[in-house]
């Protein structure tokens, strides 16, 4: 019985199902008023009944779903880029980032989040890189992430030195939007992509690091919808809210662009 509770309650968050469960309940509550003699006239009896077959048989016409695979939700990096950048985020309010570097995503998307996201007046921009002061991580993060691919063409190092040029210029654009950037002292062997991370149409993509590569592009990905797995997308979510609050921001900067009207946008 719980468990069934637990399946109508996650169908509702995730709007899912709603006409069958809308009908439902209203037959319901038309069978107990009608325990009482003449509150309920027939043809609202009949119209209900009705309604209840004519979604019955319309759902009985409704093909079922293909059973998937661990192939339909675990890829590469190819199959992630296969969707561009611009197509991910142009109708994201809130977006957040934790990569070593996060070079790739930041070098791609860097336009469309200025007229993205930052450009609306509840846009709101996290990105969490390395610490570019701790050499300690830097080193250990180069050997998960250089040393171990078979044909490497980046470098922890300089990518990140990169990044935070890219991230400084981005803190003084004049946008709508709010903007902050924080450096995490140790790589935890994943990158993150959030997209609208309360909302039931938020997505995460998770880039697994693992231990040895032929190249960053056969890294393992995950995209997860909140609708696929409510545990599993929260979990997510709050890994990164995690890595936030342990991050720091950029010593003497705020690291914050929040409708910043003096900005340039250069």
């Amino acid at each position: 019985m719980a468990s069934g509770w637990r399946r109508i309650g996650h169908d509702l968050r995730n709007r899912r199902h709603i006409d069958a469960y809308s009908v439902a309940l209203a037959s319901f509550v038309l069978s107990v008023l009608s325990l009482v003699t003449d509150i309920v006239p027939d043809d609202v009896r009949w119209a209900a009944l009705l309604a209840g077959v004519g979604i019955l048989v319309v759902r009985a016409t409704i093909p079922n779903a293909p059973e998937s695979t661990a192939d339909d939700l675990l890829s590469d990096r190819r199959a992630f880029e296969a969707k561009p950048i611009s197509d991910r985020v142009k109708d994201a309010r809130e977006i957040c980032i934790f990569a070593p570097t996060g070079i790739n995503f930041l070098s791609a998307s860097s336009d469309f989040l200025r007229t993205g996201v930052l450009n609306k007046p509840d846009g709101k921009l996290r990105v969490v890189v390395l610490n570019p002061s701790n050499d300690t991580a830097i080193q250990l993060a180069a050997r998960q992430l250089d040393d171990s691919v078979d044909y490497r063409f980046q470098d922890v190092g300089a990518t990140l030195q990169t990044t935070i040029g890219l991230l400084s210029h981005m803190s003084s654009w004049r946008v709508h939007g709010s903007f902050e950037y924080r450096f995490l002292d140790y790589n935890p062997g994943f990158s993150l992509v959030i997209t609208d991370p309360a909302s039931p149409q938020g997505k995460v993509v998770i880039e697994f690091h693992g231990f040895h590569n032929p190249s960053t592009a056969s890294r393992m990905h995950i995209e997860l919808q909140r609708g696929q797995s409510d545990h599993w997308y929260t979990y997510w979510v709050e890994q990164f809210n995690q890595i936030w609050e342990t991050a720091v921001a950029p010593p003497g900067l705020l690291g914050t662009a929040a409708g910043n009207e003096t900005g340039r946008e250069d």
